[in-house]
């Protein structure tokens, strides 16, 4: 759900940051490429979006760098650049998709979520788990056939758990994937979320691993 946007016009990047963070994505926004570097090498990412045209350093550049690195992060390349031999470099670069502007952000956001969908090896666009169901294209949560309503965040954060079955999760890995650079949590924000989502589904389904994190089981 953490995305590092890499788009060095102004008001294009503003506006697929803005779009995409109501479709319930986390939007890290960068201009420079070899900013853009520096982020890939120290945080955690879902997907990359990618400009060709940075400054500092290219797209190309960029993509070359990161499966030269073994990086399996998904990319998808987003551009003016629309000949075919473009995207045929593009795509043997590394690239997983590529979008040509202008484009429809309903679109984008459908393809970031098959790049995702396909990165965790799930084929179903539902996340399933006992007697709960998540579509996260139409953010609607059942249990027992029956609508749950959640917040935004109590959205999120379930969703990131039921991707992650198994996996134990720290609140700090929780943060950085739930929330952008430029927005302030409070100490106790994911403890109180997860009390919430408890009350709605059980106080067994998410369990907590002591001084390490949340998890849901397989």
């Amino acid at each position: 759900m953490r995305i590092l946007l890499a788009e060095d016009d102004p008001i294009l990047g503003d506006g697929i940051a803005t779009g995409l963070r109501e479709y319930g994505f986390t939007v890290n926004w960068l201009t420079d490429g070899k900013a853009i570097e520096t982020a890939l090498d120290s945080e955690k990412y879902e997907v990359l979006i990618l400009d060709i045209g940075l400054p500092g350093k290219s797209g190309l550049e960029i993509l070359e760098n990161l499966r030269r690195k073994n990086n399996n992060l998904p990319v998808l390349i987003l551009t003016a650049r629309d000949t075919v031999h473009d995207r045929i470099r593009g795509l043997d670069t590394g690239a997983d998709d590529y979008m040509i502007k202008p484009f429809d952000l309903n679109e984008l956001a459908a393809r970031i979520r098959a790049l995702i969908r396909r990165h965790h090896g799930r084929v179903s666009p539902t996340l399933e788990h006992r007697n709960i169901v998540m579509d996260p294209a139409g953010f609607t949560v059942t249990l027992d056939n029956e609508p749950v309503r959640l917040t935004r965040r109590e959205f999120l954060i379930l969703k990131l758990l039921l991707e992650n079955r198994g996996i134990v999760l720290t609140r700090n890995s929780m943060e950085e994937s739930l929330y952008p650079w430029d927005e302030g949590i409070s100490s106790n924000t994911i403890e109180v979320h997860i009390h919430h989502l408890r009350k709605k589904f059980g106080s067994d389904m998410i369990k907590t691993v002591r001084e390490v994190g949340y998890t849901i089981e397989k």
